[in-house]
């Protein structure tokens, strides 16, 4: 399919208040280069202690579990289930964050002799959250608890039909709460107003990991206990996109280095799978390659298949539960394909009345995929993106998306007397309403999004830049620190450079199987060392590349520096973000 070519972006350097900052960082960090020391003064660092902290804070940097309001009754209730041997219920959901959620807490209450059992609604049978079936299986099974993870955080309803069956409930949650809190034995959720935890941006996954933290101490247990867990945690903070700065930092880089050295079953058999170095694993290897696998499992059929996965000790089991899951994935493909090149074009239609966001409604969608053709349509058009199907119940049931500095969960507030539910966080959120209310969503969401935007211009994407970098400074010692800065997502992107004068040397060309990809090779003044550019969804860019050839005329190249892996050869790589014809001074 032939899409639009992609909007211009805006190129904007990133102011910084004090810049004699960053000629003293470089100073105090042996001479680092500039553009380095800007990228960490854009980062909050202002001290060699805070780069130190930043590039070497391990275990010990994470906050205190108890200053999480609640957690001391949270803590005391689970330690009390493994001390008196009770059954325990674990409660999650279907994507990625909530069925890490689910294993992690399973496992750990095993792992103490606890006979923990798990439920996971299905999207299709149960919807999202808490719901009375869940709490009814809980009933069956014996249990006295109820741990619920990655939901619970508006089931008010849900609390009151477990307390009036005799169940306790402990809710761990990170999703924006409603104006009146479930009524339950502990709310664990840091976005809560009265919650002073010093960090809001855990994963629900995370959240649960600080459970674990704190009731290990009730039991006067190892706190190392707690790190063996950190793999799950690792793969949940990435597929969620929560922010990787503060806790979330720390969590992913520890858990990425437990996915190197003690991978658990169930992920060294997805890795196989996904042709994923488990040694060699990243942030963007999660998003892209595993947690696709683990979310397909939910999106199309039981999102337990991807629990009993995590979970399992057997590795018969985990080949077989490994091999549905990438069946169901490759089921996923298709299916994403073709709903992206519907939504694409009924996007298309609506842009010709320049909306502030896009709702886009289809009987026939798949519910399970339309979450991520919502993100990518969200990013292709850089406005707030909601996809809607046809549920069973004739309720128009999907996904909201949104870009930077505009809350779509806000933005869907203004709108809830046209909703039958709502929820999530300023970036994504779900919704459900009557199929006769989305023209006039439609409207008002335009309204809501027109009234926060103060410049028609903020809807064109932006390209932050760290710093203009020449060529000739990236050498080792400059990678070697550069890569430190990782783990990379959310609010801790790939620090972004602005490269000028540099010429393109032979023939660029599209690469790719749709050919959307560009490639080129560059070079910034004779005699330097040449770089391999790699633009990935850039090959709309070709025309621009191929007029540089011939006019003689250099580029601006917007890009980050990575490793490039081939044939057991790595060097360095550009990867570009945008390119344009350099404008004579």
């Amino acid at each position: 399919m032939e899409t639009a070519t992609r909007t211009a972006f805006r190129w904007t350097l990133q102011p910084i208040e004090d810049e004699a900052l960053v000629a003293a960082l470089g100073d105090q960090l042996n001479g680092l280069p500039e553009p380095l020391a800007r990228s960490l003064a854009l980062r909050g660092v202002a001290s060699f202690d805070e780069a130190r902290h930043f590039f070497r804070g391990g275990l010990e940097g994470l906050h205190d579990p108890f200053l999480m309001q609640d957690m001391d009754h949270a803590a005391e209730r689970v330690a009390r289930a493994i001390e008196a041997g009770e059954r325990v219920l674990v409660y999650g959901d279907y994507d990625v964050d909530g069925t890490t959620s689910t294993a992690l807490m399973t496992l750990f209450l095993r792992d103490h002799g606890v006979e923990a059992e798990f439920f996971i609604p299905n999207r299709f049978l149960h919807g999202y959250g808490l719901c009375e079936e869940g709490i009814d299986h809980a009933t069956d099974i014996g249990a006295g608890l109820i741990v619920a993870l990655d939901c619970g955080i508006t089931a008010v309803d849900e609390a009151a039909y477990a307390k009036s069956k005799g169940l306790d409930l402990v809710i761990c949650d990170h999703h924006t709460p409603g104006p009146t809190l479930p009524d339950a034995v502990a709310v664990l959720d840091p976005k809560r107003d009265d919650c002073a935890y010093p960090f809001d941006g855990l994963s629900g996954c995370g959240v649960g990991f600080k459970l674990v933290q704190a009731t290990l101490q009730v039991l006067g247990r190892p706190p190392e206990d707690a790190w063996r867990y950190l793999d799950l945690v690792a793969v949940s903070t990435a597929s969620d996109i929560v922010p990787l700065v503060d806790e979330n930092r720390i969590l992913m880089r520890e858990g990425l280095r437990r996915l190197c050295t003690h991978p658990r079953l169930g992920l060294v058999m997805l890795a196989e799978r996904a042709n994923v170095d488990l040694t060699a694993c990243t942030c963007s290897r999660i998003v892209f390659n595993l947690g696709p696998r683990i979310n397909a499992a939910g999106r199309l059929d039981d999102a337990a298949l991807a629990t009993e996965l995590l979970i399992a000790d057997d590795p018969v089991e985990a080949a077989q539960l490994a091999d549905q899951i990438e069946a169901l994935n490759t089921q996923r493909r298709e299916l994403d394909m073709q709903t992206r090149d519907e939504a694409m074009q009924l996007a298309e239609t609506f842009m010709a009345a320049d909306p502030m966001a896009l709702v886009l409604h289809h009987e026939g969608w798949h519910p399970g995929v339309i979450g991520i053709t919502a993100s990518r349509v969200a990013e292709h058009f850089h406005r707030p993106a909601v996809l809607l199907t046809t549920g069973k119940d004739g309720l128009a049931k999907g996904s909201a998306r949104s870009v930077k500095g505009l809350s779509i969960y806000d933005a869907l507030a203004t709108c809830a007397d046209l909703l039958e539910r709502f929820g999530g966080h300023a970036f994504a959120a779900g919704l459900a309403l009557p199929v006769d209310h989305v023209p006039e969503l439609r409207t008002r969401l335009h309204a809501a999004i027109a009234e926060v935007v103060a410049d028609p211009d903020d809807l064109l994407p932006e390209l932050e830049f760290d710093a203009r970098l020449n060529l000739m400074d990236v050498d080792d010692r400059f990678w070697r620190v550069l890569a430190q800065f990782g783990p990379f997502g959310p609010d801790n992107p790939r620090p972004l450079f602005w490269g000028r004068d540099l010429r393109i040397l032979g023939q660029p060309t599209t690469v790719g199987a749709d050919g959307n990809h560009l490639k080129l090779r560059v070079v910034q003044r004779e005699g330097g060392t040449p770089f391999s550019v790699i633009g990935f969804g850039l090959g709309d860019r070709l025309d621009t590349a191929l007029m540089s050839v011939r006019r003689g005329r250099p580029i601006e190249l917007a890009f980050c520096v990575e490793e490039n892996h081939w044939n057991g050869r790595t060097t360095l790589q550009l990867r570009a973000k945008d390119l344009r014809l350099e404008e004579s001074e």
